[in-house]
């Protein structure tokens, strides 16, 4: 039986999404293991896309929560 831990780690970033040294370190440590693992040659960019476009959404939500309303 093969067993999987799943791990918490948070990391910090600003509002202009510039990333910790700790968090760079971290996520290029999971870039490794995802481009072993997968054929593809994008795969190695895989872990900071996906993480930009995470940064990018979570800001523009907060951004618009904070628009006036508009009554009609």
């Amino acid at each position: 039986m093969c067993c999987f831990w799943h791990v918490f780690v948070p990391f910090a970033f600003n509002t202009f999404g510039a990333l910790a040294h700790d968090a760079v370190r971290f996520l290029k440590r999971v870039q490794q293991v995802v481009s072993s693992n997968t054929a593809h040659v994008k795969g190695q960019n895989f872990v900071f896309s996906r993480l930009g476009f995470a940064i990018q959404k979570g800001v523009a939500a907060q951004l618009v929560a904070r628009l006036p309303t508009i009554s009609l």
